[in-house]
């Protein structure tokens, strides 16, 4: 007989609490193969935001760490930035990548292309491939980015799906909807930002808001966990319905607009997920990587 949901969660919820699994069977009188057909249902999601492959401070793979003006800088940073990606790739060994858009810079006009390591759009399509190939995951979700970076005129990530569907499975949406077991995604590229350290968590709990008004007129499915990018910084919010994340960037420190007109924190790193059949949002298994990267720091000027 089927096992209920019920069942599985409580199963989840005895393991998570430290029991061996010898304990789960002798306390919810199940068999050993049933706990371990529970563990063997996890799919691990690695989710990536705004990469801006191209930028001499995007996420860039060793075959583009060849910018020669002078910045040695930026290729000592492109360099720490892609080894810790690589590592944590690695390490995780991800089944499915959510890709929340920007994953190129485009044109830069804003700056006169003066920060790019290139500004044609095949290379900087090939870098992002490049660096979703590197989860190694079997299926990827990917949202649209801004379209000052990734196409005014043509939706250039379209050609990244198409680029990548020949290696995996692949989708790109607008706003998408993924449901991995019963764990219910909401997945959108923008949000509003916040001027204010206090502020940052008021953009995704509105996102949220949203969402549950379009599912009370069953327009939209009702989110466990909302998940947007663009702002470039790290924020967690959750309460007993739903879990709310802005991501942190794979575009680190360095450009010109984030040093002449920004002042808040940003954060380099990405978000994964373990989700069982079974989950529930409390059982639900996340974690944050920002990696206190050594090339990412100022130093004082010293004159005296």
């Amino acid at each position: 007989m089927a096992l209920s949901q019920q069942k599985k969660n409580n199963i989840l919820r005895a393991l998570r609490c430290g029991l061996t699994q010898d304990q789960v069977v002798e306390l919810l009188k199940v068999g050993k193969r049933t706990v371990n057909n529970i563990l063997k249902t996890r799919k691990r999601i690695i989710c990536l935001a705004d990469l801006h492959c191209g930028h001499v401070a995007g996420l860039t793979p060793p075959d583009y760490q060849n910018y020669h003006r002078g910045l040695t800088k930026y290729v000592e940073q492109q360099d720490e930035a892609w080894q810790w990606y690589a590592s944590v790739c690695k390490r995780l060994g991800a089944d499915i990548a959510f890709v929340m858009g920007d994953m190129m810079d485009g044109k830069g006009k804003r700056s006169g292309s003066s920060e790019f390591i290139t500004k044609e759009w095949k290379e900087q399509m090939d870098m992002a491939c490049m660096c979703v190939l590197e989860t190694g995951v079997k299926r990827a979700v990917m949202v649209y980015g801004t379209p000052y970076h990734v196409g005014e005129e043509d939706d250039f990530e379209d050609f990244i799906k198409g680029k990548l569907s020949t290696k995996m499975y692949t989708s790109i949406e607008g706003h998408a909807f993924p449901k991995v077991h019963d764990i219910q995604f909401d997945l959108k590229h923008k949000v509003g930002g916040s001027g204010i350290p206090h502020g940052r968590a008021t953009a995704i709990m509105k996102s949220k808001l949203w969402n549950t008004m379009w599912a009370e007129r069953d327009q939209q499915p009702d989110a466990d966990v909302v998940i947007r990018g663009h702002v470039h910084y790290f924020t967690a919010v959750m309460n007993a319905m739903w879990l709310g994340i802005t991501m942190p960037a794979l575009q680190s420190w360095g450009s010109k607009y984030g040093i002449r007109q920004c002042e808040g924190i940003v954060d380099f790193g990405l978000v994964w997920f373990d989700v069982y059949d079974g989950d529930t949002l409390d059982t639900l298994q996340w974690h944050y990587e920002v990696p206190n990267l050594s090339k990412l720091k100022v130093n004082p000027t010293i004159l005296a």
